[in-house]
């Protein structure tokens, strides 16, 4: 028996033109869109469809992006859509919880423009940087990352097994950066993101999230929910809001999350929305018997 799983990128999934051929092709598609365009009070639609990839780049475009894309081919699948559980990593999320109907389009997508801003004024309060950690298992990371003295850095996304990313103050990632660099297979990228995102720097960002979170309506969603914070299915539309109020500061626990689902009898992945490759990569290095494809 087939199990799906359907699973929504989070930033670096962006490309330029996404979502044109939707918009040209369908009009439920195109309504959805200029419904975006005027929760968000200004034409996302032209910087996804022909902008310069430095302005999708930015964490106040790139996230409402993203999640209008997921959620429009979501909403084009229609009653082919059956889910048996879902998750989305990080900003993905959100975008999950529209799927499994938990919250609608439009505050979904009120709450990720609210996150976005929040956390880019939060990057501008308190700089900080991330990087990706090869080669080691999660807890030679998590040893290096309490050793560190400069500063505050953290796991911040379990991706899949020997890849770990960390987050914090520069000089604490610098810090923790040549410590592993220091051990056997270690090797270390800085990313190019703009703050110490799923860290503790991000705190005043996700006070201002659960203060719209708690003002947005929850359902109980349609199928289990995977939750970043706990990498566990939820059902319970209190536990996910709960949740929901914590991944900003917490890591994201995607190699837990996708062991979990398969040790829960899931064998078929489906990644909805971005370039499509971020997600089905990530699970073929979990287990690569598994069933991927791409919406």
């Amino acid at each position: 028996m087939i199990k799906k799983a359907f699973v929504f990128p989070g930033q670096g999934a962006q490309f330029v033109g996404m979502g044109k051929d939707m918009y040209e092709s369908s009009e439920l598609a195109k309504e959805l869109f200029e419904r975006a365009n005027e929760i968000l009070g200004f034409r996302i639609t032209d910087i996804m469809f022909n902008g310069l990839a430095e302005d999708l780049v930015q964490t106040k475009v790139t996230q409402p992006a993203l999640f209008i894309h997921s959620t429009i081919k979501i909403a084009l699948l229609g009653d082919q859509f059956h889910p048996d559980v879902v998750a989305g990593h990080s900003l993905g999320e959100f975008s999950a919880l529209v799927a499994a109907r938990c919250i609608t389009f439009e505050d979904g997508l009120k709450l990720v423009y609210q996150r976005a801003l929040a956390m880019q004024k939060s990057c501008e309060d308190h700089p900080g940087t991330m990087a990706a950690i090869i080669g080691l298992s999660d807890s030679a990371v998590e040893e290096v990352c309490k050793g560190v003295k400069s500063g505050i850095v953290v796991p911040a996304n379990y991706n899949c097994p020997g890849q770990l990313v960390i987050s914090g103050s520069i000089e604490a990632v610098n810090e923790a950066m040549t410590k592993c660099k220091e051990l056997e297979g270690g090797r270390a990228i800085p990313l190019t993101v703009g703050g110490a995102f799923h860290s503790p720097l991000m705190s005043s960002a996700a006070e201002l999230l659960a203060e719209a979170i708690s003002h947005t309506s929850f359902n109980s969603p349609i199928c289990p929910v995977y939750q970043n914070v706990t990498g566990l299915p939820e059902t319970n539309a209190d536990t996910i809001k709960l949740h929901l109020n914590n991944q900003l500061t917490a890591p994201v626990r995607w190699t837990q999350t996708m062991q979990n689902m398969i040790a829960d009898g899931v064998n078929s992945f489906t990644e909805v929305g971005g370039n499509g490759k971020v997600l089905q990569g990530l699970v073929k290095k979990v287990d690569r018997q598994m069933e991927t494809t791409a919406i």
